[in-house]
């Protein structure tokens, strides 16, 4: 069933503190959990809410974004009315990528006036969850809301910069600080803003014309107390991965069973770009142990507590310890990994010993030799 809402992942000006990962790549295609990007959570959340008609706004380095999310077909959005619309900035735009979301939101402003639907759904890519936004939306309408708020309650010293908000008994979001306040909290948003559609028009125009060009900032932030914008309550999985701790301690995170099935399948699958390899070759010698390991790999030595995304090679006498080593990884003979993330395409020489921390993994760059 089609979800009377229009989807926008908004990717113009996402907080990125994900250093080497994100040298040649925007923060929405970085790789997580073996096999899927970050822009996946919340595209197939869209997906399986109904939600028929999604624009991802690019801004910076999506070569790899057009490549990932291609037609749209692994998320059934190829279709011939709606489906997916990536718009990255036109030539004009890239002269100055300091313009806030505002402003490409009123140059593309004619998608959202041609869509059939009366609500827009806007969200960011570094949220790693599962939401049903069907519920989102009828809270939105149940409570009377102008905007309604997707947030979350987590503990206290979670990784990840995220907006902190304090909620009065109503439900109704009282306060809420840019990433780098002190506002003492446990309730986070999650950047997933519901509301109508000519609401949006009209913040979008208002706030422009006033010299104001930030949608939470300028349009959200400073109006709470002339809107009603409430909070929705995620009770799932919620990963804010936009820095370095924050995404090796949620991949980190998926090796907990109970974890992994609620994020991937709750309340429904996850989906991403399909790449079809061999099933994973474990030759005589290799020990795996609470691991995630993707397709095509080839293992002969040993293991434990990491992730492997496809076609990595780990030789003999090879040790692998609480890693993530991306795409077409080869670990030489005798070579060791603790506490190492490796990026695409990396080679580690035989004999080579690589050893990080949680709090401070080592960081090997795209197509790098050690």
């Amino acid at each position: 069933m089609k979800l009377p809402l229009t989807g926008v992942i908004n990717l113009i000006h996402e907080a990125d503190e994900m250093e080497a990962l994100t040298a040649n790549r925007c923060l929405a295609t970085v790789p997580f959990g073996g096999r899927y990007r970050l822009i996946d959570f919340v595209l197939s959340s869209m997906v399986n809410s109904g939600i028929p008609k999604v624009a991802v706004f690019a801004h910076r380095k999506f070569r790899s974004l057009m490549d990932h999310l291609g037609s749209g077909a692994n998320w059934d959005l190829h279709r011939k009315q709606s489906g997916l619309f990536v718009l990255p900035p036109s030539m004009e735009d890239q002269t100055d990528f300091g313009k806030g979301d505002l402003y490409h939101f009123y140059r593309h402003r004619d998608y959202f006036a041609r869509s059939a639907s009366d609500h827009v759904v806007i969200a960011r890519s570094h949220m790693v969850c599962n939401v049903d936004f069907a519920k989102v939306l009828d809270q939105h309408r149940e409570s009377g809301a102008d905007i309604t708020v997707v947030c979350k309650q987590t503990p206290e010293g979670t990784p990840g910069l995220a907006r902190k908000a304090r909620v009065d008994e109503t439900g109704r979001i009282v306060e809420m600080q840019d990433h780098f306040g002190r506002l003492d909290s446990d309730i986070v948003s999650m950047e997933m803003y519901v509301l109508g559609k000519e609401l949006l028009l009209d913040l979008v125009e208002t706030s422009l014309a006033q010299g104001r060009d930030h949608f939470v900032r300028h349009s959200v932030l400073s109006r709470l107390n002339q809107l009603r914008v409430h909070a929705y309550m995620h009770e799932g999985v919620l990963g804010v991965v936009n820095n370095i701790a924050a995404y090796y301690r949620h991949s980190m995170e998926l090796l907990q069973p109970e974890v992994w099935r609620e994020l991937f399948f709750k309340p429904s699958a996850i989906y991403t770009k399909v790449k079809d390899e061999p099933p994973t070759h474990y030759r005589s010698g290799a020990d795996v142990t609470h691991s995630l390991i993707a397709n095509g790999c080839d293992i002969e030595g040993t293991v434990t507590g990491s992730i492997l995304f496809r076609g990595v090679k780990v030789a003999k006498g090879a040790v692998v310890r609480n890693s993530i080593v991306m795409q077409n990884g080869v670990i030489g003979e005798n070579g060791a990994l603790d506490s190492c993330i490796l990026d695409k395409d990396v080679e580690i020489r035989p004999q080579t010993q690589l050893r990080g921390s949680s709090e401070v993994p080592f960081i090997a760059l795209k197509r790098k030799v050690i």
